[in-house]
């Protein structure tokens, strides 16, 4: 009797570097904090009640180096905790302002309520320590935690200069142990993105597999006979799993998808916005802009009802989640027709989908692993499980074809007019990162601390984040100004290397603030021999 067929479901969670020592100057902080209040800590909640219930869920979550940084912050978690605590206050002038409004005071209550419950959460129940939670849930075998790159750089565009990639990946790998104490056996491609020269990569650093997006593996070379629905395997043994396009369309598709369905909570539409300026000061930023209060009460502009509805939401999750499911295994056993192994779908999107943009995400997760756990012909699996369960001999062996989950699918997210002036720098620098690392191989003191701090600048400027942003337009002085940072940082700690003189009061205050992996060496950019 045939394995029943997999799915397989995998959450990319990942933070650019907002950190600041400057509350001021630090607007985008807000991401990392709402990733925290409205993605993981919910992904937690759901974890929690489905153990509870013996609910056999499996999953994977690719935990970035910079965000298992930016968890593990002391300064930020407190900051979190003052952003936090900003919106509980307002949401008792809230609950007083609406008492004579009973759908709009019920909604300030649940969002009041949540708030409240999650802080209590994350300060009791988890002592601040999020990532233990997570590796709890590895340990007990229902989640499997992914690294990527260090500080998520699209690695395609660094094959000529290998001693960038193995730096990002070896700090990844570093970075992995100290939080969780063993090797990571997957790797997430920073923005999925796959060239051929990758795999040589991941097989020197001992990675079992890693993911790609569904066109690099439907024209790869030679074809791939099962197409996404099984494993393949580079010609240097890496393991291979292609996402599944329709179960990410489904879901994250800009006009039909999931998350674009009008009955569920707008993202947008925030009291901050719309309420008189006297009621919201707390959340007018130094120019006087508005900024969000986390209170959202509206549908989409252009549904029929203006004010959110929670069960009608909760309803259409659950309704939904029984549609994917069925569509999962539709397409799992036609495949399966044609294959004597058991067929797998890869489902893997960016974790903040999942509670940050889409408010009822997380519960739709809920309703997916408590539907799949009633049904007989689907089994879900983490990524590692399904492939260690499989006959080696059975993956075909293929060259991907080099593709991202960018625009388009190849990489001019990462590379158009709007970011390409940045490249021309980031080599420079990046060859005189290798210079220094070959010119001082045993600096102790003083000059050691600057050479890993000059590594933490490079690697901060290969980020893929920063050419993504000024891509889409949003935030686009921000990420200029990190790149220009980093670089600018880097400049002056390779001149006083030249120079044989360092301000030891400026390098102190900017190991403050760019305090990312503390336990970097330098010497990973030495060229290998």
């Amino acid at each position: 009797m045939k394995t029943r067929p997999v799915i397989s479901l995998v959450l990319n969670a990942h933070t650019p570097f907002v950190r600041s020592l400057d509350l001021a100057s630090a607007p985008e902080e807000r991401w990392f904090f709402e990733s925290l209040s409205e993605t993981y800590l919910p992904l937690l909640e759901v974890f929690d009640r489905l153990d509870a219930d013996h609910v056999p869920f499996k999953m994977g979550i690719s935990l970035s180096p910079i965000l298992c940084h930016l968890l593990s912050d002391e300064f930020l978690l407190n900051r979190y905790l003052e952003y936090t605590d900003k919106r509980i206050e307002f949401g008792i002038r809230e609950l007083e302002r609406t008492a004579g409004e009973p759908e709009l005071w019920n909604l300030a209550k649940l969002f009041y309520d949540q708030l409240v419950d999650r802080r209590i959460a994350f300060t009791e129940r988890y002592g601040m320590n999020i990532l233990r939670a997570f590796e709890y849930y590895q340990k007990k075998g229902r989640v499997e935690l992914l690294t990527t790159a260090a500080t998520y750089g699209f690695l395609p565009f660094y094959i000529p200069h290998p001693e960038a990639v193995q730096a990002q990946l070896e700090v990844a790998i570093a970075s992995y142990r100290s939080f969780f104490g063993r090797h990571p056996q997957g790797f997430w491609l920073p923005e999925l993105g796959w060239s051929s020269e990758i795999e040589g990569y991941l097989r020197s650093y001992n990675f079992g597999y890693t993911l790609i997006d569904t066109p690099g593996l439907v024209f790869a070379d030679p074809c791939a006979i099962k197409g996404s629905f099984y494993p393949a395997k580079t010609p240097l043994g890496v393991l291979i799993l292609a996402r599944d396009y329709y179960a990410a369309e489904t879901i994250t598709h800009q006009n039909h998808g999931f998350v674009r369905d009008r009955v569920y909570r707008a993202y947008y539409e925030d009291a901050g916005y719309e309420l008189p300026a006297e009621l919201v000061k707390s959340f007018l930023n130094n120019h006087g802009e508005r900024t969000p209060t986390g209170y959202k009460y509206r549908f989409p502009r252009g549904a029929c009802r203006p004010v959110y509805n929670p069960r009608l939401a909760a309803e259409k999750a659950a309704e939904q989640a029984c549609f994917f499911l069925n569509a999962r295994i539709q397409s799992l056993e036609a495949a399966g027709a044609y294959m004597d192994e058991p067929a797998i779908c890869l489902c893997a999107y960016d974790a903040d989908t999942f509670g940050r943009f889409w408010y009822e995400g997380c519960q739709f997760l809920e309703f997916l692993f408590r539907e799949g756990a009633k049904r007989e012909d689907v089994q879900f699996m983490t990524p590692a499980e399904y492939l260690y369960k499989q006959d080696a001999a059975s993956f075909q062996t293929l060259t991907p074809e080099f593709s991202s989950w960018g625009n388009n699918g190849y990489a001019e997210t990462w590379l158009d007019a709007s970011n390409d002036w940045m490249y021309r720098h980031i080599i420079r620098s990046l060859e005189r990162m290798i210079e220094l690392a070959e010119r001082f191989p045993n600096d102790t003191g003083l000059k050691e601390r600057a050479l890993n701090q000059a590594a933490r600048e490079i690697l901060l400027a290969l980020s893929s984040d920063w050419p993504k942003i000024l891509y889409q337009q949003e935030s686009a002085e921000f990420a200029r100004n990190q790149i220009e940072g980093s670089l600018r940082n880097f400049t002056t700690i390779y001149e006083a290397l030249g120079s044989n003189y360092i301000s030891t009061e400026w390098l102190t205050n900017l190991e403050k603030r760019h305090n990312l992996f503390p336990a970097i060496n330098y010497r990973v950019f030495r060229r290998k021999k």
